[in-house]
């Protein structure tokens, strides 16, 4: 199968530190090429996936453009024009399924990263009779209302790039971005609280991360709470294997959460809130904890130490493999694949 995958202007992939659809692209990518197909990834030039690669701009153009809309549409014409002759293609743009609906013939999938609310349910409801839509979750399906789905798929990890960490680093670990959804400061006010070290390592260079951690996150470091700044791949998997657990207390649904498969996949237990896909990720009691308050946070991170780090490896293993990851996707490009063919043979009628 020749197989397009279509990423977002804005990171390269994989990204150099945060950025979690870049890393499940290069995932993808991976996967799919080593499974036998041929695959093109259509990204920034910057991006080093081992796989061919076409690109209209050369650097990613980064986040938080006053201009993000014209960039990704120019980005995602020049896509398309390259493109022609896939069997199918997988785009992960925002633009690019609207784009696209406009080639009925033509058999494309895309990945909703996000959630199915704030305008975007409007955005797949006018598209997905003409271009199959993917979910990332149960808990975010259910929120995709009117709207047909090609599919539910977790997204899966290489876990040979991923070593098993000891846990004896002494520490919990917060990993992800510096914004309240996240739940940053929560975590800060968790591990103070059962008087566990905290490593909080986070983007924080945009204005509105910058001002969310002068406000609520800076006044709780000390006491054992460091702040380590934003890490790159090889500091990511360091601090994860090292770590007794990774404190995840988002405050809002979020729709996967990679990082807490990447945690996983190095044996390390999850503490996390019961919101969004985490209990699809977290078995409360064997690969860690699900609390819904700060005391029952604060109780689980005391006593998640007890728990066995060769199951958590073996649970990331089992249920979010590559493998199990790649054949549900070629399963819906196969879908898409045939329903291009019916519309096709439904115009030549």
């Amino acid at each position: 199968m020749r197989i397009a995958i279509i990423a977002p202007p804005w990171l390269p992939v994989p990204p150099r530190a945060y950025g979690g659809t870049e890393v499940v692209l290069d995932t993808l990518a991976r996967g799919l090429e080593r499974a036998g197909h041929e695959v093109l990834l259509f990204a920034s030039g910057n991006s080093t996936c081992p796989v061919p690669l076409a690109w209209h701009f050369d650097e990613a153009v980064g986040l938080g453009r006053p201009d993000g809309a014209l960039v990704e549409f120019r980005h995602v014409i020049a896509a398309y024009e390259r493109i022609r002759d896939f069997d199918i293609v997988h785009d992960h743009t925002l633009a690019g399924p609207v784009y696209a609906a406009g080639f009925s013939d033509r058999a494309v999938v895309t990945t909703n990263h996000g959630p199915f609310g704030e305008g975007l349910d409007e955005l797949y409801r006018a598209i997905c009779e003409k271009v199959s839509v993917i979910a990332i979750s149960h808990a975010q399906a259910a929120a995709a209302l009117g709207i047909r789905l090609g599919g539910v798929i977790h997204h899966g990890v290489d876990t040979e790039e991923f070593p098993v960490g000891s846990g004896k680093g002494g520490y919990a670990l917060f990993l992800g971005r510096m914004v309240a959804a996240k739940g940053v400061h929560v975590a800060a006010q968790v591990a103070l609280a059962a008087g566990v070290p905290l490593i909080i390592a986070a983007k924080c260079s945009e204005p509105a991360e910058k001002s969310y951690f002068e406000q609520q996150v800076e006044p709780l470091l000390g006491q054992g709470v460091e702040f380590v700044g934003e890490v790159d791949q090889a500091g990511k998997r360091e601090l994860l294997g090292g770590a007794t657990c990774l404190l995840n207390p988002i405050v809002w649904p979020e729709p996967f959460g990679m990082v807490m498969l990447e945690a996983l996949a190095c044996g390390t237990p999850v503490v996390a809130t019961h919101r969004g896909a985490a209990p699809e990720l977290v078995e409360d009691g064997v690969t860690g904890f699900l609390a819904d308050d700060l005391p029952g946070l604060v109780d689980a991170l005391k006593k998640v130490s007890g728990l066995d780090r060769t199951r958590c490896r073996e649970v990331a293993t089992e249920r979010f493999s590559l493998a199990r990851m790649i054949d549900r996707h070629l399963a819906v490009y196969e879908s898409a694949i045939d329903e291009a063919a019916t519309r096709r043979l439904g115009y030549r009628q």
